[in-house]
């Protein structure tokens, strides 16, 4: 399984799974599926059943193809970098630099799947199915190409927005997160330094402690803690695992009083 390392703001590389080419490609049938589906049914209720005339096609349009090319935009604005099919697969799309992709990301993601644009724009304004699936076909070999000679398996639209697609859970829960139960009547700040992180530095040091205690390694929860001590110059005799929840339950506390 290939491993990708992104460097965060404590000059710790963050391991992340990169996901397996077998899982994207049943991502993406998934999708598919749901795409054509779609297209078939509601082709069928308005076309077939409703006997819709070409007066209508400016709706026709509106209801069939604009969600088709959409969807992978949306889904993965929606769903946190994850269309169902993705997640279906416990997979999903992160920025290079560790974070969740931006908007800009996404559109170059999504813009760059022209191949697909060319399978919906065939089928629906020439009825060539055979067509469609034909430049569908070129394009997802391509991709495959693309995709197996690349070390962090990116495709074309992965390398222009500076994106990479890595194994997940597919549901958060409340320990996924950054935010914790604290009892505020009886709780005492002990390092109010920590509101000088930012956002993304205290879901680094979340992220941080959910990889020691999954592979009970705690060294790299070592060498944020020194950076934090440095950076915010705390001094402490905690230990490593300690002083970093500590300092996400300051967190949480302290901001829930601004």
């Amino acid at each position: 399984m290939s491993i990708i390392q992104i460097p965060t703001n404590f000059n710790i590389d963050i391991e992340f799974e990169i996901a397996e080419f077998h899982k994207r490609l049943l991502a993406y049938l998934i999708d598919l599926v749901i795409l054509i589906l779609y297209m078939l049914g509601m082709l069928y209720i308005m076309v077939g059943s409703l006997q819709i005339e070409e007066d209508y096609i400016g709706m026709l349009i509106l209801v069939v193809m604009v969600p088709l090319l959409f969807y992978s935009l949306l889904t993965e604005l929606w769903m946190n970098g994850q269309t169902i099919g993705k997640k279906i697969l416990r997979i999903r799309v992160i920025s290079l630099d560790g974070g969740e992709a931006n908007l800009a990301q996404y559109l170059t993601r999504w813009f760059l799947r022209f191949y697909e644009w060319g399978f919906i724009m065939f089928f629906f304004f020439y009825g060539s199915l055979s067509l469609g699936f034909m430049i569908l076909f070129i394009g997802g070999v391509a991709s495959v190409i693309i995709i197996s000679v690349n070390a962090k398996n990116q495709r074309l639209g992965d390398m222009a927005a500076g994106t990479v697609v890595v194994n997940t859970r597919s549901a958060l829960t409340l320990a996924d997160t950054v935010f914790m139960q604290i009892d505020t009547s009886s709780y005492k700040v002990m390092f109010p330094q920590v509101m000088r992180l930012s956002d993304r530095d205290i879901n680094t040091i979340k992220g941080v402690l959910t990889q020691a205690g999954k592979r009970n390694n705690y060294d790299m929860c070592n060498r944020v803690a020194m950076k934090i001590k440095e950076v915010l110059q705390i001094q402490s005799d905690m230990h490593v695992d300690q002083f970093l929840e500590k300092l996400l339950a300051d967190y949480n506390y302290l901001a829930t009083k601004e």
